[in-house]
């Protein structure tokens, strides 16, 4: 008998653009688009596989769900899976690791580089005649800042902080990192401090960790007050890593030079959410894994994730 494999929000991953070809040849296949909270029991009911990307799986949840042996998580993080309950109920929960690596540091340097050299605005500024108007055969709007010589400090070595580390390194940037690797574990051009010396010293601050319940707000009042008026920070991460009260605080005030966001803490984010007015935040709409090439491989490992629990040789099991 086939498994039934239930697909609670597909549409961002694949809005239809990719195939779900490869889940379907595995069993008796539902795609929703979406699913609310209200739904998720009724659309899971009977399943044997369950596929989230961010709907939530608590333990209420699983325990209305007694088929269900395996979830798959449509992203790296799975902190939207009560993994203990799904562990006490004999579940595997599987993610794909290290399948955005290089869109998501290539998404943190894009607000790096598009805070350092505006060229939107620049752009904008020549089509609407600012050049042609000029006085001089240059000007700038903004100021423009070199990335060569400036500290990056990296909250998280995983694999995105290190892809993120080797880009700033070949941009003659010198690196920082609070790691729980030991120094000799890490590359030459990466250097281990702590917490307090990672905000002291960094001019670009890259959050690059999973979201825990003892790194909540890990970018706060007492940790921005320690940062350079110069400084920037981006999260590409998670929204909860930060308080964004308190980020926007620092930024309004000039305590904090910019701010590059791609995640929030809640997403969509709420209408009074303090970001979003802020002055000197550039927002994305969680948009660093979205490269067709990581969503591409997303649906590969994740339909290669179910084929190998159902062979009995379960892979990215993260509990």
């Amino acid at each position: 008998m086939k498994p039934k494999i239930v697909v609670l929000d597909g549409y961002v991953a694949n809005p239809g653009d990719l195939s779900w070809d490869a889940l379907a040849a595995l069993g008796d296949l539902t795609v929703y688009d979406r699913t609310a909270p209200s739904d998720v029991v009724a659309r899971a009911a009977g399943a044997d596989a369950v596929f989230t990307n961010k709907v939530v799986l608590d333990a209420a949840a699983i325990e209305a769900l007694p088929s269900l042996r395996f979830i798959g998580v449509l992203a790296t993080g799975y902190n939207n899976v009560d993994i203990v309950a799904a562990r006490r109920a004999g579940i595997d929960v599987c993610n794909v690791p290290a399948y955005s690596t290089h869109s998501v540091a290539q998404l943190v340097f894009a607000h790096i580089l598009q805070i350092a050299n505006h060229v939107g605005r620049h752009s904008t500024s020549v089509k609407k005649g600012g050049w042609q108007h000029c006085q001089d055969f240059s000007y700038r709007l903004t100021p423009i800042i070199e990335l060569a010589g400036l500290t990056m400090g990296i909250y998280g070595l995983g694999n995105i902080g290190k892809e993120v580390a080797k880009i700033a390194s070949a941009f003659s940037m010198r690196v920082v990192a609070l790691t729980s690797k030991m120094q000799y574990e890490l590359p030459e051009y990466i250097t281990a401090v702590d917490r307090d010396t990672l905000f002291r010293e960094a001019d670009i601050l890259v959050l690059a960790a999973p979201l825990t319940k003892e790194n909540a707000r890990f970018v706060n009042d007492r940790t921005l007050a320690l940062m350079k008026p110069s400084a920037i920070v981006i999260n590409t991460a998670r929204g909860g890593l930060v308080d964004s009260t308190a980020l926007a605080r620092a930024l309004d005030s000039g305590r904090l030079y910019a701010a590059g966001v791609d995640v929030l803490d809640q997403e969509p984010p709420r209408s009074d959410e303090p970001l979003l007015s802020c002055s000197g935040c550039y927002i994305t709409p969680h948009v660093a894994w979205q490269s067709d090439v990581a969503r591409r491989s997303l649906l590969e490992v994740s339909a290669a994730n179910l084929a190998a629990f159902l062979q009995g040789r379960p892979q990215n099991v993260v509990n």
